[in-house]
């Protein structure tokens, strides 16, 4: 580890300083952790472990206790597998076709009955591969600025805004690795936890909070997995347009939360064109946005200091209701978008959308024969279509219906 910890010095600090300053702005943070030196964060990379010297680095300058197996590291293998419907096995022992990732784990102690977990995952895609939504011939760092360098530097930034106050809970802090690839960490951690999770009254997860639009619209997620919560969020929401979303079950680390019956918050500002690709850098972060989402979080978990050990409600699973579909459009939704419809947030070039003439801001309000009032009645329609068929799609652009023909 010792050797790791030279290069990340050697690498990530050119300027030839030796220490991180406990003073670390968030644009920092994610200036270092998105940065082409440590080559997309690939899971199991010594430019992963890089990311985690960082953070734990962070970590202690900010007052945190060790939480790991090893100091603020909890090691898992698992083994890689050959066929990608399979589930990926944690393992014992690493060897040859096996992975070692690091979880970051610190603790802020008050001495209080109750652990709030607040976690974020570090990870990212490396240079590409699966899980990338890059086309190019080439292979390019995917640096992942707002997945989830954002969610991370969030994190350290709340670290830093909880220190002696609100104290009638304890902290745990995790950087997660291994979500990309499936809620790897975060799975392991609460199979392995290094506290008592019977004693965590909720968890929050940041993954993707740097791009907070001008609607400063925000997704969160599991809000009915605690009687409290949906009141909660509307007595301190000063002026985000909140889209509540009921489950606990998401494709981010809170899941793994959830399914031990513990109470969670996702915060998410929305998926982007720049999703899963190249163009995910630091220029486009949002870091005013950043800010305002920090202090939400901070007036949420003040509001909830005195509330004891928060009760967990089951919620029903919204992704067992998501229809098989052979076709899509080739455009990224508008996650945040709570009108009549389905609003385009991007256009994939050379798909099926782009070719009929659709457009960023595009709301879909009618796929063949069916209407579509939201996401689920837009997945159910596409799984009415096969691969080379043609129809027509009516989208909604200035207000003014458009017919257009498209060619799946």
């Amino acid at each position: 580890m010792k050797v790791i910890i030279i290069i990340s010095i050697a690498i990530l600090f050119v300027s030839c300083k030796n220490e991180i300053p406990v003073e670390v702005s968030m644009k920092e943070d994610v200036t270092i952790l998105a940065s082409d030196s440590l080559k997309g964060r690939r899971t199991g990379t010594i430019y992963e472990r890089m990311a985690a010297d960082y953070i734990a680095k962070r970590f202690e300058d900010l007052g945190l206790e060790p939480k790991g197996t090893e100091g603020y590291f909890q090691e898992f293998t698992f083994k890689n597998k050959s066929n990608p419907h399979d589930d990926i096995k944690y393992v014992e022992n690493a060897g040859d076709s096996t992975v070692t990732a690091i979880n970051v784990v610190g603790y802020l102690d008050n001495k209080a009955e109750n652990t709030i977990v607040i976690g974020a995952h570090y990870d990212h895609l490396g240079l590409g591969g699966e899980g990338s939504l890059y086309r190019g011939e080439e292979k390019e760092i995917h640096n992942g600025a707002d997945d989830n360098a954002s969610g991370v530097a969030v994190m350290l930034n709340l670290i830093k805004d909880l220190q002696g106050i609100n104290t009638n809970n304890n902290y745990l802090f995790i950087a997660f690795s291994g979500e990309e690839i499936g809620l790897l960490g975060s799975n392991y951690y609460v199979k392995n936890p290094t506290i008592d999770t019977k004693k965590v009254s909720y968890m929050f997860n940041m993954d993707m909070v740097g791009r907070l639009n001008e609607e400063r619209a925000i997704a969160v997620y599991g809000v009915g997995t605690s009687p409290k919560f949906k009141q909660t969020l509307f007595a301190n929401n000063i002026d985000f347009k909140l889209t509540e979303k009921e489950s606990g079950v998401g494709p981010s680390d809170h899941t793994s939360f959830y399914l031990a019956d513990i109470p969670v918050l996702h915060f998410f500002t929305g998926q982007h064109e720049d999703y899963h690709k190249p163009g995910d850098d630091v220029d486009k972060i949002n870091f005013k946005g950043m800010e305002a989402i920090t202090q939400f979080l901070l007036a949420i978990i003040t509001d909830l200091d005195d509330d004891g050990k928060l009760a967990f409600r089951k919620t029903k699973n919204e992704s067992e209701d998501v229809p098989d579909f052979k076709v899509t459009l080739g455009v990224v939704p508008d996650y945040l978008y709570d009108g009549k419809g389905m609003r385009i947030d991007g256009v994939s070039e050379d798909r099926s959308a782009q070719k009929a003439g659709m457009e960023k801001g595009d709301v879909v309000i009618k796929v063949g024969e069916y209407e579509i009032v939201d996401m689920m009645s837009y997945m159910k329609s596409l799984s009415k279509f096969e691969k080379g068929q043609t129809t027509m799609v009516v989208v909604e652009r200035g207000g003014e219906p458009l017919e257009l023909e498209v060619t799946w």
